[in-house]
């Protein structure tokens, strides 16, 4: 068993890595501000490409999720890390806005879509449900964690080599590592049941069986549920209220607070972002989803609203800590709390789905952000809404928690009478 266990931790250690190298867009800030003051973009530009790969990202992560439930994470995590390398490298010869919204955008987006719907579930599926928020926070850590190194490399780079030289080295570079890491991910072997799962006698598992327990929902099934689409709503605003600060960070820093080192703060932001991964990943599975999703929503609505007041560098360090913080939980908890509503068997693809809702985040945030800013000259309306969202996702997490206030791993929360799933057993045949 403790052979399993090391295995486990191989796989989530590999995805964290895997991530770590697909982070890269949280970096984009810096390349935005170069290419809004040496090629002569405007900020509304330099967010199209940006826009694009949070868009393909989530699409990609659908059917990446739906081919790794089938044929393994392995061969997915390949084809990202192939996705990646043309994406970068061809970016190096195409500096225009089609250019890059081409090769960074649906390039580098579907690489990031197909290894990050890869990466978590397989992690997820080797430990139990209790330690499901932490696991999905260290894997999708190492997505916040790259701009720690990417903004300040991709700063130096590009001072030393020109912007041009940059993409070419990093898709270089993230080719390889990524194919070298999806040789540690897979899924664990049928039947598998992590140690500390409980074992349920005879008589609990025929009680079962009469009650119909539903835990693993096959796509279909699970777009038919209210909560999906709760879950959905909720994940859209808070990642449409972080995308629209974080793609624009070092633009603000300069325009709001004079902060010329801007690849510090993103920096400082990935941090926490990462951070924000695991102790949210660690709170929801203390505290529940709904109770953690609620605070985070909370806290984030009143850092964004004091947002315009950080004129200077204390402040302003605070706010991006505290938003990085925040945007990283919400990044934990969802693919936990979509495992304990829907299972684990088809998570790639039913996460791919609820993930989509970030994509129409990443979009419209970074859009409308831009917007803002070319519209008034600052981004104080941009605040007020990613404020308003958060509120909103607030209310909506009262409506998501589970009618017993027991823990949600107990198969007992996902009971339903038999025959009230439709289409259970044809959809599930169809999707599987």
């Amino acid at each position: 068993m403790s052979g399993n266990v090391n295995r486990g931790w191989t796989v989530t250690l590999a995805g964290t890595g895997v991530n770590l190298a697909l982070g890269l867009l949280y970096a984009w800030s810096i390349m935005a501000v170069y290419l809004r003051d040496n090629l002569g973009w405007t900020a509304m530009e330099t967010q199209i490409p940006y826009m694009i790969a949070c868009g393909v990202f989530a699409l990609l992560m659908v059917p990446g999720g739906r081919i790794q439930d089938k044929i393994g994470p392995k061969a997915v995590i390949m084809a990202s890390g192939v996705f990646a390398g043309i994406g970068l490298i061809a970016s190096s010869f195409f500096m225009t806005v089609v250019g890059l919204s081409i090769f960074f955008g649906i390039f580098f987006g579907t690489a990031m879509g197909l290894g990050y719907a890869s990466a978590t579930p397989p992690a997820i599926k080797w430990f139990s449900p209790k330690k499901r928020g932490m696991i999905a926070g260290i894997v999708v850590a190492g997505f916040g964690l790259a701009a720690i190194y990417a903004a300040p490399a991709a700063e130096f780079m590009i001072a030393a080599y020109g912007i041009s030289n940059t993409f070419l080295i990093i898709g270089i570079a993230f080719f390889i590592v990524i194919t070298l890491l999806a040789q540690l991910i897979r899924n664990p072997p049928p039947g598998y049941v992590p140690a500390d799962m409980p074992v349920l006698d005879k008589s609990e598992q025929e009680a079962q069986k009469k009650k119909a327990v539903k835990v693993d929902f096959t796509w279909n099934e699970m777009v038919r549920t209210p909560r999906f689409y709760l879950i959905w709503l909720m994940f859209c605003f808070g990642s449409l209220s972080g995308l629209m600060i974080i793609g624009q960070l070092s633009g603000i820093a300069v325009e709001q607070a004079g902060v010329t080192l801007g690849f510090i703060l993103v920096a400082l932001l990935a941090g926490f972002n990462a951070g924000g991964r695991v102790a949210g990943g660690v709170l929801s599975d203390k505290l529940g989803r709904a109770n953690t999703l609620l605070f985070i929503f909370l806290l984030q609505a009143v850092t964004f609203l004091l947002f315009g007041t950080f004129t200077s560098l204390v402040p302003l360090i605070i706010g991006t800590a505290i938003a990085g913080f925040c945007y990283g939980a919400f990044l934990a908890v969802f693919p936990a709390t979509t495992a304990d509503f829907f299972g684990t068997k088809n998570l790639g693809v039913n996460y791919g789905l609820v993930f989509t809702s970030w994509g129409a985040g990443g979009v419209f945030g970074g859009l409308i952000g831009g917007m803002v800013r070319d519209t008034t000259g600052s981004y104080v309306m941009a605040y007020i809404i990613a404020a308003s969202l958060c509120l909103i996702g607030a209310i909506l997490s009262f409506f998501i928690r589970p009618k017993k206030q027991a823990e949600i791993d107990s198969p007992k929360e996902l009971e339903v009478p038999a025959g009230s799933v439709p289409g259970a057993g044809e959809c599930g045949k169809k999707a599987a």
